[in-house]
């Protein structure tokens, strides 16, 4: 009789954590603010896209609440309320926020707010928090024309900030406690951008004196210590070249990013202990550390790896954000879809940091990427595929990366639902998710 009770128990015990699984499947559709500000501007639009967005299968929506300018998309005491882009007024009594909230919930959906955190300023339009209140936010690029502020990068979209500076992340938190006080009905928020904007920012003197106080010293020739650029054979800055300093710097910038991030994730438990607290990032880890994020777990130790070795410490691994987490979306964006697929194509090949070109390496697909991540994160560590829509042409090749995102993850994120209304792809959607 024991022995049946226990073979009873062992069996409820697998079906219960195979029903757990399936319940802690996220299928997450992106709500972007630019691109779709004039579209959402009437409760009957939102309600018909989030009714969509349900009827094709989503069980939870990420709506963009802070775009780049560092704007925000309800009535704030702390920044510009976004009203205009692109020529379309919206009113500042419309209720944009409180209309998805109420529509994600009342369809049985979970709704997430995402803040492009040290984004603030979008540099197309000249517009944002640093062209107006705050222009020395603004990040220190070391470009090869010299040291250059990023607003005069107009090749960059995004005007992003020193994450290292003070303020600046006294200001993002401040957002975030706004944000969850306004609306404490948001089932989570998302950090999106909670990065630097590459590997030649932020150079700035603040980001210099932080740097030279973590590593103990003065530096003796800045930014070359770190890394200066060379003229390639036809004569242009184009070869980065490392300095003595460089891999303590990515050393530095990346626990200036999980800082942040242990800050942020305190801030909105201290409001709401039961919110997700969750982060995007692209899935591309053997590149990632130029934009100054470990999204492993400190368990992994990347600089046991010789791939890595040019540019992990043994201290890299301590900068692991993972566990500050209770959700994570990989950005697997890439057009090929399956290692096979990406091996067969013998002239497939990618820019190296040295300006020569090398075969691309597996994870150049959407099925190697959900490889690498699943490596670099362990077989317990759930995260969720996401893929960006614009990459595709037809619409069967798109069918097969949303299912190779939930066959890999178990999950899916897509980004975002105005190319899904542009190119009219909702039932090819709806079949690919429904026998995932």
């Amino acid at each position: 009789m024991n022995k049946l009770l226990t073979i009873a128990f062992f069996f409820f015990s697998i079906v219960s954590i195979s029903a757990q699984r399936t319940a802690a499947k996220r299928l997450i559709m992106w709500f972007d603010a630019e691109a779709n500000f004039a579209r959402f501007s009437t409760p009957d639009s939102i309600r018909f896209y989030v009714q969509k967005t349900k009827d094709c299968g989503f069980t939870d929506i990420v709506l963009d609440v802070k775009p780049i300018s560092g704007e925000v998309l309800y009535n704030s005491k702390l920044t510009k309320r976004m009203t205009e882009h692109k020529g379309f007024q919206l009113k500042d009594t419309f209720n944009y926020v409180g209309i998805f909230i109420e529509t994600a919930h009342q369809l049985g959906m979970k709704i997430h707010a995402n803040v492009n955190v040290f984004s603030e300023g979008h540099n197309y339009f000249d517009k944002g928090t640093v062209y107006t209140t705050h222009p020395e936010w603004a990040s220190v690029q070391n470009a090869p024309e010299g040291l250059t502020i990023i607003t005069k990068q107009k090749t960059k979209y995004a005007a992003m900030v020193n994450p290292a500076n003070p303020d600046v992340q006294a200001h993002e938190l401040a957002i975030l406690r706004e944000l969850m006080t306004k609306f404490p009905n948001f089932d989570g928020i998302v950090l999106d951008r909670c990065r630097y904007d590459g590997i030649q920012s932020d150079f700035s003197d603040k980001s210099k004196l932080d740097f030279e106080k973590y590593l103990g010293q003065r530096i003796a020739h800045f930014p070359d210590d770190i890394f200066c650029w060379k003229k390639d054979s036809l004569g242009k800055n184009t070869l980065r070249t490392e300095g003595v300093h460089f891999k303590k710097w990515i050393e530095w910038r990346a626990f200036v990013i999980h800082d942040f991030v242990k800050k942020a994730r305190k801030t909105v438990k201290k409001l709401n202990p039961k919110i997700e607290f969750a982060i995007y990032t692209g899935a591309w880890y053997p590149l990632y550390y130029e934009v100054g994020v470990n999204w492993a777990g400190k368990e992994y130790d990347p600089s046991q790896n010789a791939a890595y070795q040019k540019w992990a410490t043994p201290q890299y691994r301590k900068a692991g954000y993972q566990d500050l987490l209770d959700f994570y979306m990989a950005g697997n964006y890439y057009e090929t879809v399956t290692r096979k697929e990406l091996a067969a194509q013998n002239a497939a090949t990618v820019q190296t940091e040295s300006g020569q070109t090398a075969a691309k390496a597996y994870w150049y697909s959407v099925e190697g990427s959900n490889d690498l991540v699943r490596e670099i994160l362990g077989k317990n560590r759930p995260y969720v595929g996401s893929l960006y829509v614009e990459q595709y042409q037809d619409p069967q090749t798109f069918k097969r990366a949303v299912q190779m995102n939930i066959e890999k993850s178990g999950s899916l994120m897509v980004f975002d639902i105005v190319h899904i209304i542009q190119k009219g792809w909702w039932e090819s959607l709806k079949e690919a998710m429904k026998n995932n």
